[in-house]
């Protein structure tokens, strides 16, 4: 749906656009080294990064980009190696000129007109697909996509093989690919519009831009992690997301602070950081000589205090700690390992954990002040990520029970256990929001992980699902996995996530 906002700003837009010289056409613009109308004759496009918003608003014209020549205006940079190139991509305007107007991503081996290419596109009229031209003056091929009027448009590379992955926002991604595409080592990578009208100026309208340098292999449990990361911020509503800080090492799992000023995260070193929302600036919080903590932290309902969970070696592994969320010294709660928080009881009194115990994985329940833990679940197999609802009458967990990784729920003295999720996706750790109604959850592909690990450096949703039932609706598409959504990560007033993606450049996604 339009925003007439939005459409109003880019009309203010599109007249400086028009007025840009060839010379400023030249200069760096957002995360791009620069950007160039392909094309000998091609009348003058342009392009703005929006940093308000992270948007890229982009003109351009041209023939068409098809047969052994291309026309259009191309914001582009340079890379080596493999990537992952991500945008929610629209035009400005549902009747343009011409109903194959084109936008999307695009990789050239070069910035001539008859170049060697691939690119992700979406047609004026909907058309989705995979394009690309094999040699220098080759005439250019096509994958159709099985869906229409994508808007979300993801363009891989691993090697000579490149895959689309578009979809409507909201749904899973449909896949196609292209094999044995030498484009060589360096190439052209960028967002495109082409007008398929050498006299009319199309404009299409990018946000989340986000280009990734994955990690080089195949990712594991075991897999350490040592990607940057960068801390985002989505806006439920609309899907709007937004990096708010950037790192060129791992931080993890964000929580939340109950007066909206601060996220609650951990670093690869085991330090728990408040990230100041207002400044946009970390600072380490005290937790006395618990500094070995994992992406496995919690905040009390009334926000007082954070649960960690703290690698101790003597005591069997991850051990639970509270301790007051403004920093002090930390209070043991359990006596053995390996102890996972994941939830607080609303009442304050109790916590609820995955715990190893004699080679099984189960939820447990303990006293916050410590005591005796109480077994909630009993079945064979991982169950795992435990987490009360707001007003105290279930918990949500997430369970192998039934063959791949599904969300289930019980209620707190354990008795009822239900299934809640039921599909093709490996789905961890349910995040209820504040009032209750919604959750978030983590999606893993079953073709990507089995159902008992949650590696990181994979391709991964964040879910949104009514308590009450229903279809789930993807939220984010991330190259993520361990770390990004492990821990509770709802704004107080319910309109906000925060989440970590990955990549292994920084100067890819500043």
């Amino acid at each position: 749906m339009r925003n007439p906002k939005l459409l109003t700003t880019f009309t203010i837009i599109l007249i400086v656009l028009l007025n840009l010289s060839a010379q400023a056409q030249q200069k760096a613009i957002g995360i791009f080294d620069g950007q160039i109308d392909v094309g000998a004759k091609t009348k003058p496009g342009a392009g703005t990064y929006l940093p308000q918003n992270q948007q890229y608003v982009i003109s351009g014209a041209g023939y068409n980009i098809w047969f052994d020549r291309d026309e259009f205006h191309y914001v582009y940079k340079r890379i080596k190696g493999d990537f992952i190139l991500y945008t929610k991509a629209e035009f400005v305007g549902w009747n343009g000129v011409e109903q194959h107007r084109k936008v999307g991503w695009m990789v050239r081996k070069s910035l001539d007109d008859n170049s060697a290419h691939v690119n992700a596109v979406v047609h004026g009229d909907g058309l989705t697909s995979l394009q690309y031209r094999k040699t220098t003056g080759a005439t250019t091929e096509e994958i159709k996509s099985n869906i229409t009027h994508a808007n979300i448009i993801q363009l891989e590379r691993k090697g000579n093989t490149y895959t689309m992955r578009v979809a409507k926002y909201g749904e899973p991604f449909v896949t196609e690919e292209v094999t044995n595409l030498d484009l060589g080592e360096e190439v052209y990578v960028g967002l495109f519009v082409g007008s398929h009208n050498a006299d009319v100026a199309e404009t299409g309208v990018f946000r989340d831009v986000r280009i990734t340098i994955p990690y080089p292999g195949i990712a594991d449990q075991r897999t350490p992690m040592t990607l940057g990361s960068n801390l985002e911020v989505m806006e439920v509503a609309t899907g709007n997301r937004e990096i708010i800080y950037t790192v060129p090492f791992s931080i993890q799992a964000p929580n939340w602070t109950h007066d909206n000023k601060s996220l609650i995260y951990n670093d690869n070193k085991g330090l728990i950081y408040a990230f100041d929302l207002k400044t946009r600036t970390p600072k380490l919080l005290n937790t006395g000589d618990v500094k070995n903590n994992n992406n496995d932290h919690v905040l009390s309902f009334d926000g007082k205090m954070i649960g960690l969970s703290n690698f101790v070696k003597e005591l069997g592994g991850s051990i639970v700690y509270t301790v007051p969320v403004t920093g002090g010294i930390p209070k043991q709660v359990t006596p053995k390992g390996p102890s996972y928080l994941h939830g607080w009881s609303p009442d304050g009194k109790s916590l609820v954990f995955c715990g190893e115990r004699d080679g099984e994985y189960d939820v447990y329940k303990v006293p916050v002040n410590g005591g005796k833990e109480l077994r909630l679940t009993t079945t064979k197999g991982l169950d795992d990520g435990p987490e009360y609802t707001p007003d105290g009458k279930y918990i949500y967990f997430n369970s192998v029970r039934s063959g791949l990784m599904q969300i289930w729920r019980m209620k707190p003295d354990g008795s009822d256990q239900e299934q809640v999720t039921n599909d093709d996706f490996n789905n961890w750790f349910a995040h209820i929001s504040p009032d209750g109604k919604w959750m978030v959850f983590l999606s893993f592909l079953k073709e990507e992980v089995e159902p008992g690990i949650h590696p990181p450096y994979k391709h991964v949703y964040i879910r949104l699902m009514p308590i009450t039932g229903g279809k789930p609706k993807v939220l984010a598409y991330v190259y993520g996995g361990q770390g990004s959504i492990n821990t509770p990560s709802w704004s107080p007033d319910g309109k906000h996530i925060a989440f970590i993606s990955n990549t292994n450049s920084q100067e890819a996604v500043k």
